[in-house]
């Protein structure tokens, strides 16, 4: 499979080099806004980020599937289908803060095998493929040896993404650990896989939030599933735990699985 991702893995970043020209174009200089169906932001460096994505992809693979925030999914029955987040954090991005991201994984047979995060604001960049985590400098991604949820610091991007009993379950399991933080969006996962923090916790995601996650975080030696340990697919729910260790990941599903 690694020998089949190289022309993969170049593509990706081909995508991610021209959606962040795109991206940077736009950035702190007052995009134009909206709200979609389910009262989250969106602006035309979103969709005219996904548009050319898209085009990209068709053009060279006519054959595969897509699936991005902003226009759907296409034919998703495909051997390999790419899943694009354009700009992850787009709230983060309307306001001008710096840690919001270009998301882009492919997946064979509905597996995660590839995964791109890139953080254009900060010229920063993380792959991920079955053999290895690499960052943008070229070097190889590893988690923090975190064994205990007492020793973590365990991040989301907002208490509001938690609804009714998720709430609880979250604040039960941070009580239980060494620090927690909010914010950073997709910047938390990529912290996560150079071992700079310890666990991510999150709800209400879809597809493109975190299948991207997958190949980065266990490539770099973390652990990443929804919060009952099942793998992350395009069928998933919207939770997801990362972790550094599968020890970490083990106590904070302790917590987490069942609800």
């Amino acid at each position: 499979m690694e020998i089949a991702l190289s022309g993969f893995r170049l593509f990706a970043a081909r995508l991610a080099n021209d959606a962040a020209a795109v991206s940077m174009s736009y950035f702190r200089r007052h995009p134009d806004t909206g709200t979609k169906p389910d009262r989250s932001p969106v602006t035309n460096a979103d969709t005219s980020i996904e548009a050319q994505m898209r085009g990209t992809i068709r053009a060279r693979y006519p054959h595969h599937g897509i699936l991005g925030e902003e226009y759907g999914e296409l034919q998703l029955q495909s051997e390999y289908v790419w899943v694009v987040d354009p700009v992850d954090g787009t709230a983060s991005f309307i306001i001008g803060l710096p840690l919001w991201g270009t998301l882009i994984a492919l997946l064979h047979e509905g597996e995660p095998v590839l995964g791109l995060l890139d953080v254009p604001a900060l010229k920063e960049r993380w792959t991920g493929t079955p053999a290895s985590c690499l960052a943008q400098d070229g070097t190889t991604c590893r988690t923090r040896q975190c064994v205990s949820l007492a020793d973590a610091t365990v991040c989301a991007t907002s208490p509001d993404m938690f609804a009714g009993d998720e709430r609880a379950v979250f604040d039960a399991l941070t009580c239980r650990a060494k620090a927690r933080r909010f914010g950073g969006d997709c910047y938390n996962y990529a912290m996560l896989a150079s071992g700079y923090l310890d666990a991510v916790v999150e709800a209400g995601l879809e597809p493109y939030d975190f299948l991207s996650m997958v190949p980065i975080i266990e490539s770099a030696g973390g652990a990443i599933t929804d919060w009952d340990g099942k793998p992350l697919r395009m069928e998933s729910g919207g939770r997801v735990v990362a972790a550094a260790t599968s020890a970490l990941h083990r106590e904070i599903l302790s917590f987490t699985a069942g609800l």
